[in-house]
């Protein structure tokens, strides 16, 4: 111990300080010559490691100059934290911090301990420290011969943490700590009493613990206590004073050991820190901060063991965290802070992935940077990177626990704004980026735009007079330019647009980045991303003042025009209320007469003309699908009547915003259900009703709303949408198939044809206006038979229509394959039933019916999917077997038994999980203990799928997941799976213990919750159950037996007629009573009428059935001769041959046979009608399965010659690709995992339906009646 008061330090330092005085003295600095040189001893010198420290502070507690920094502490008041500019001496900072810790150490020593005094002097330049944990043993060290606190505060390098292997959870750990503060200290004063050895101890150092007081021994009379009081050297720290900074910083302190030392309490000059735990102490930062939003800052806590405490919110000054390691304060973080931030962050970016699919690749730092993040945790002997401990250096395997937060916490986590302020980021980003695109000013001139013929004065200073026409295509393109020879090209552009422009509502970012026709338009029409285009002035900055969509009159055109109006509310809202957007309509139909010609602009306009004229069919009628039909002269008289083909979109308010959120937005599903059903019911109110259909475009129309447009015209493609996209329960059938199978019945086939030639025939008889590829696709999918495909092909696939392997994409090239109806076709859609069906028309063309009746449902025999506007369905595959016992049990009189999908071909096993859900397994056999055999795949899991994705990574393994299988071969057909799969003993153990299907992928899940569709009356309805359109389907079915009966009675009465007027006319001519040679037409007819001969029979009754008088399919009806009067050419078109005894005699036995028919008919019950044509189906059924099983049994004979020259014929077996007969069949077992999920599902299921039936209640209750959705986005005009 050094405690003699003459001891003067010399040092090196010192020495070159009086040189350097000496020279000043002298004049001689800079000149090094006269100096005399230094000793070797002068300048090597050795020092004492308290001389070290006192020379080379910054080693040891770092920087002792002053240090101006942003900081946390604690505001005035001790009741919020504030980060403020601070000025601060780090050195002085860290021996205060020393102690403190040291302190909060004695916790973990003594669990007992409750209490830290701090006091703090700034005056008198003093600060004490005191804990009531367990007291330093008072006793003299036996091998160092000094009292135990005379070592650990007097003397360097002494610790009680020295030993490695003793886990501890201190702070301390090198043995400077305390002493360093005793160094730079005036007076340094240790004070314990230690109820172990009932002593108390008090020592004092002075002169940075040059001088040391001889320790006062006394008896202990208090309970256990630590008290350090020192007075920091302050002009070793250039200070004179402790300052405000400094004290701010002291209490900061404090605050910290009561948040991070659990069970202490605090006194911070004799008043308890409002600090009780850590959440108190993250309440400190986040208090009377508020988001984006102006709601106050969500803190997520958890106190996720004994060893740590976690809590996050949002941040908007970057990542920002306050931890602690050990109660030290660790500023700066390190891998703590990376141990508990890097799950989080993880799963936020899965959160934000799923909510901003397609936008920007966000990563880990970018996620991090929005977090605020307070860590509060005990690790086992931490490192850190310097004496000041502020970044922790201990890699997480050490630390001797793990941080695990709950589900719970980080669902809280994702949803505390971290995720919104995240994807609020994004969204300005890709708005910068989105902000590129644009040109940063209006250009006259536009480079590398194709196929734009721009206006001249666009981008000039008559700019806001120009007008920008948008084409749906080239062709249309054309005949705007020729309408331009009109209207000049000084003010119209035209930019031709491919298809149908983006709907940026639903895109991602990296959609709306890459889309060149968004982009063309953006600099097109000169726009800004940040430009809100509030007043005119900002209008006039567009390179264009008006935008005019001139599309089709179609259904698609009105999409376009939908999605060019969605583009711009989306972006810049502002510009439809400045009602710049504008429509140029044409007709869609053209009838003319004599020198009279009539335009409409829309069918039902049409239609309308159509029931208020008589002899409407005298008029020649011309339809415009497209805007191509038109002529250049055509396209002149257009743009000279810009007033009425020129519609403009007028903003009406915030019905208008509404209307078109509700056409484009995905948050608005359920909304778009209800308007669409509204619509399909009050459609057809009015059919019903006799009430023309609404439409636009009439007369005196000169503009429109928004709201009018998306109500009246953009519904109708999202009606047609749905149409093409959502079969009809009656025939399973959506439109495109319906006109393959019209087409086919048209030309009644009786040999095959090519698929390319059948399309071709579609779009001739049917008027199909898609393209082929999609035709000939649908062509193709009827015909498939392989296992998922369907259970009863209609057309019968002749040559390469696809296999299992690919799921059907292997099909052939349409112009190498051929098809045919197939004989099932034909009695599933019987002939009796066609006269009975509505047809639909198309130009004047009759076309397919609205919809078969086939006498089984084909809905259910080869389900369906499809997604459509505000709907999807999907209806899986039945049996046609079990479909027809339940007929038949419907037309007894009982109701259908229940039944579970059903694959054609399919070997595995598909069982119930619960009400609606099912589970499909494939098959799996274990040969041996290294080789297991698959056999069978799950449902529209395609064989080639299957290796590709789950055999190969099993082979090949990777990083993540390493290899499970030795090797596989593959012997299956086109047909047939199998798959011989080897693997270690023990791997194959354990995944059989595990559950070999779950293993190997070979289990699936289906549900029956979407299934919707078009019932009769053609409105869309979600079924619950297959019983119920088992039991829709039956009873329309039935109600067209009886309707078939009914017609039948009625045309076999007519033929029987008819053979009766044809003898009885034969023979009267016979015996003369009948003259035709050389009569007029007029008097012969008048004869036949006064001796009683019928007009024609049949004719008469088809026209008196038919509820749909044909149309005349002539286009120049005015010249055809129209008949009135009885028709007698079934008589008098009869050739001489039927004057013949033969012949007459002949007609009589039809007459009688069409009588013997007609009474059969009549005895029949429709029911007994029916059950004849399911047991004709059957037997043709089996019949034809029949057949294609003899064809695939077909045996292959291999010729060979034997070596005497003689041929051989031998036959090849194909045992390898049949299932092994030794293999031990593994049963299918349902997991637990799956278990658990559905029946969370059937729970949630039942919850909805709970809150359903109470809101149904509450809406009863309610006496004002609710308004429904149109009245809700604004009453519609008539």
């Amino acid at each position: 111990m050094m405690a003699n008061d003459d001891v003067k330090w010399e040092t090196l330092f010192n020495n070159v300080k009086e040189n350097d005085k000496q020279k000043k003295a002298s004049g001689d600095i800079g000149s090094t010559k006269t100096n005399k040189k230094l000793s070797v001893e002068r300048i090597y010198q050795k020092k004492s490691q308290l001389e070290h420290i006192l020379l080379r502070p910054d080693t040891y507690i770092g920087s002792v100059q002053l240090h101006t920094q942003q900081m946390w502490v604690i505001d005035e008041d001790l009741s919020t934290m504030v980060q403020r500019e601070i000025s601060y001496v780090p050195g002085l900072y860290k021996i205060f911090d020393e102690i403190l810790v040291n302190a909060a150490d004695n916790k973990q020593r003594d669990p007992k301990m409750n209490t830290i005094k701090i006091d703090i002097d700034s005056e008198n330049n003093r600060i004490k420290i005191w804990n009531n944990g367990k007291g330093i043993p008072v006793v003299e060290h036996k091998t160092e011969k000094m009292y135990v606190p005379t070592m650990i505060f007097g003397h360097l390098l002494t610790s009680s943490n020295y030993d490695d292997s003793e886990k501890k959870v201190t702070g301390g750990r090198n043995g400077y700590g305390a002493k360093l503060c005793n160094i730079f200290s005036t007076k340094f004063v240790v004070e314990t009493s230690c109820q172990e050895y009932k002593r108390a101890f008090k020592q004092t150092w002075t002169g940075n613990m040059l001088n040391a007081s001889e320790p006062v021994i006394t008896e202990s009379r208090a309970d256990d206590f630590t008290a350090i009081t020192f007075c920091p050297d302050l002009p070793k720290f250039q200070l004179e004073s402790l300052d405000k900074d400094h004290v701010a910083l002291f209490c900061r302190r404090a605050f910290d050991i009561a948040a991070s030392t659990r069970g202490v309490k605090v006194m911070l000059n004799g008043k308890r820190v409002p600090v009780k735990n850590f959440k108190d102490y993250v309440d400190l930062y986040i208090k009377d901060k508020v988001d984006d939003a102006g709601q106050p800052l969500k803190v997520i806590y958890e106190s996720v063991s004994d060893r740590w405490e976690i809590a996050v919110t949002i941040s908007d000054s970057g990542f920002q965290q306050a931890s602690f390691v050990n109660s030290i304060a660790t500023t700066k973080g390190g891998r703590h802070i990376d141990h508990v931030s890097d799950p989080l962050v993880n799963k936020i970016i899965e959160v934000v992935k799923k909510k901003n699919k397609g936008g920007l690749n966000i990563k880990p730092f970018q996620i991090k940077s929005h977090m605020w993040l307070f860590v509060n945790c005990l690790i086992e002997n931490p490192t850190f990177d310097s004496q000041t401990k502020e970044n922790m250096t201990l890699q997480p395997k050490s630390f001797g626990s793990k941080c695990q937060p709950s589900e719970k916490f980080i669902t809280a986590v994702s949803k505390c704004g971290v995720v919104e302020s995240v994807m609020s980021w994004m969204k300005f980003k890709e708005q910068a980026q989105l902000q590129k695109k644009c040109h940063s000013s209006k250009h006259s001139k536009l480079k590398g735009i194709p196929k734009l013929d721009d206006a001249n004065w666009a981008g000039t200073k008559n700019s806001s007079h120009c007008t920008l026409i948008l084409t749906e295509g080239d062709s249309a393109k054309s005949l705007a330019v020729a309408g331009l020879g009109i209207v000049g090209r000084d003010c119209y552009g035209v930019f031709p647009l491919k298809g149908k422009v983006l709907n940026v509502r639903e895109a991602t970012h990296k959609q709306i980045m890459e889309n060149a026709e968004i982009n063309n338009l953006i600099k097109i029409l000169g726009l800004q991303f940040k430009e809100k285009y509030e007043d005119i002035e900002k209008l006039r900055t567009l390179r264009y003042g008006k935008i005019m969509i001139m599309t089709d009159q179609d259904n698609d055109g009105s999409h376009i025009k939908g999605l060019i109006i969605n583009f711009i509310h989306h972006f810049w809202p502002n510009l439809l209320k400045h009602n710049v957007v504008e429509e140029f309509i044409t007709p869609i139909v053209k009838v003319t007469k004599n020198k009279v010609e009539k335009a409409f602009y829309s069918i039902p306009e049409f239609e309308e003309w159509q029931r208020g004229t008589q002899n409407w069919h005298t008029w020649k009628i011309k339809y415009y699908k497209g805007l191509g039909t038109s002529t250049a002269k055509e396209a002149k008289e257009y743009f000279s009547d810009m007033e009425r083909h020129r519609i403009p979109f007028k903003y009406e308010g915030p019905e208008d915003d509404a209307s078109i959120n509700l056409a484009f937005s995905k948050k608005k599903i359920d909304e778009r259900k209800e308007w669409l059903t509204n619509w399909m019911e009050e459609k057809r109110r009015r059919l019903e009703m006799g009430l023309p259909e609404l439409y636009l475009y009439g007369k005196g129309v000169n503009q429109i709303s928004f709201n009018e447009f998306i109500n009246r015209e953009l519904i109708l493609f999202s009606f047609t949408d749905n149409n093409r996209s959502i079969p009809s329960l009656v025939d399973g059938l959506k439109p495109g198939q319906r006109k393959v199978i019209f087409t086919c019945f048209k030309r009644n086939d009786k040999k095959e044809v090519k698929v390319a030639q059948l399309a071709g025939s579609v779009a001739e008889l049917s008027a199909y206006h898609h393209g082929e590829a999609s035709l000939m696709s649908t062509i193709i999918n009827l015909a498939q038979n392989f296992v998922g495909s369907n259970n009863i092909n209609l057309l019968l696939p002749i040559g390469q229509f696809g296999t299992r392997l690919h799921g059907g994409k292997d099909a052939a090239s349409p112009r190498y394959i051929f098809t045919l109806l197939s004989s099932v076709g034909k009695r599933i859609f019987h002939s009796d039933d066609l006269p009975l069906l509505k047809n639909l028309y198309d130009d004047n063309q009759k076309i397919e019916p609205e919809y078969y009746v086939p006498i089984i449902p084909m809905i259910l025999v080869n389900g369906t999917d499809g997604i459509g506007t505000g709907w999807s369905t999907k209806i899986p595959n039945y049996d046609p077997r079990e479909i027809i016992t339940n007929i038949r049990r419907m037309l007894s009189g009982n109701d259908p038994l229940n039944m579970v999908p059903w694959f054609k071909n399919f070997k595995g096993t598909i069982e119930e999980l619960s009400e609606n859900k099912y589970l499909v397994s494939g098959e799996i056999s274990v040969l041996d203990e290294t080789t297991v055999e698959i056999t069978e795949l799950p449902i529209r899991t395609w064989t080639q799928n299957y290796k590709e994705e789950v055999l190969e990574p099993m082979l090949h393994g990777s990083e993540k997941n390493p290899s499970v299988i030795i090797d596989y071969k593959e012997y299956h057909t086109d047909t047939s799976v199998r798959f011989v799969v080897k693997m270690s003993g023990e791997k194959l153990a354990n995944a059989e213990a595990s559950g070999l299907h779950k293993f190997f992928k070979l289990q699936t899940t289906f549900s029956t919750n979407s299934m919707v569709l078009f019932d009769q009356n053609g409105c869309i309805r979600k079924y619950d159950k297959v019983e119920q359109i088992m039991r829709e389907f039956f009873d329309l079915r039935l109600d067209y037996y009886k309707r078939r009966k009914d017609y039948m009675e009625g045309m076999f009465k007519s033929e029987s007629l008819k053979f009766d007027n044809i003898a009885r006319f034969i023979m009267e001519k016979i015996d003369g009573l009948v003259k035709i040679e050389n009569v007029s037409k007029k008097d012969l007819i008048q004869l036949l009428v006064r001796r009683g001969y019928d007009s024609d029979p049949i004719k008469a009754w088809r026209e008196s059935q038919s509820k749909n008088k044909e149309k005349d399919e002539s286009s120049d009806d005015e010249e055809k001769e129209e008949t009135t009067g009885p028709d007698f050419n079934y008589i008098l078109g009869l050739p001489l041959w039927c004057l013949t005894k033969e012949k007459k005699e002949e007609y009589i036995r039809q007459r009688e046979a069409k009588a013997d028919e007609l009474e059969r008919l009549r005895r029949k019950r429709p029911e007994d009608i029916y059950r004849n044509d399911l047991d004709v189906l059957l037997t043709e059924l089996d019949q034809f399965e029949e057949q294609v099983r003899e064809d695939e049994k077909v045996d292959i004979i291999k010729t060979q010659k034997t070596s005497k020259g003689r041929v051989k014929q031998k036959k090849i077996t194909l045992e390898e690709t049949l299932p092994s007969p030794v293999g031990r069949r593994i049963q299918p077992v349902i997991d637990h995992a799956t278990k658990v999920k559905a029946e969370k599902e059937v729970a949630s299921k039942k919850r909805q339906q709970i809150r359903k039936e109470m809101k149904e209640e509450i809406g009863d209750e309610n006496s004002q009646e609710p308004k429904s959705l149109i009245e809700r986005l604004g009453e519609l005009k008539p």
